[in-house]
């Protein structure tokens, strides 16, 4: 499964499950969309976060970020939604974490000389 497949269904298996949460404009609105995602190689070199929450119905107007921190990723996405909410910049912030090594493209070895 493609990585933003897997997180859209996270996404709005969320927002089904949580009272008075909504992908829309209506009720209480997600503020922002934070995902980490530690490859950012082939299909996940885009804002996957984005792509996520537009695949699952979500308002154009909610931003979404991909963090990149490697090991830390979905810890550091966590860390920033807590401290949106904290200062009251959003009310509800929706977080999480994709990879799909499966689908991730192979690194190779850097050559010794440039046309082996």
């Amino acid at each position: 499964m493609r990585p933003d497949d897997l997180a859209e269904l996270v996404i709005s298996t969320l927002v089904s499950r949580a009272p008075g949460i909504s992908a829309e404009t209506s009720g209480k609105v997600v503020g922002e969309v934070i995902f980490g995602n530690a490859n950012g190689a082939g299909e996940e070199n885009r804002n996957v976060a984005r792509m996520a929450w537009l695949l699952a119905g979500g308002d154009t107007g909610v931003p979404a970020s991909t963090v990149n921190r490697l090991c830390g990723s979905s810890l550091d996405a966590a860390i920033q939604a807590v401290r949106q909410v904290k200062l009251d910049e959003s009310d509800a912030v929706l977080v999480g974490g994709v990879e799909s090594m499966s689908r991730a493209p192979w690194v190779l070895p850097k050559t010794e000389r440039p046309f082996p």
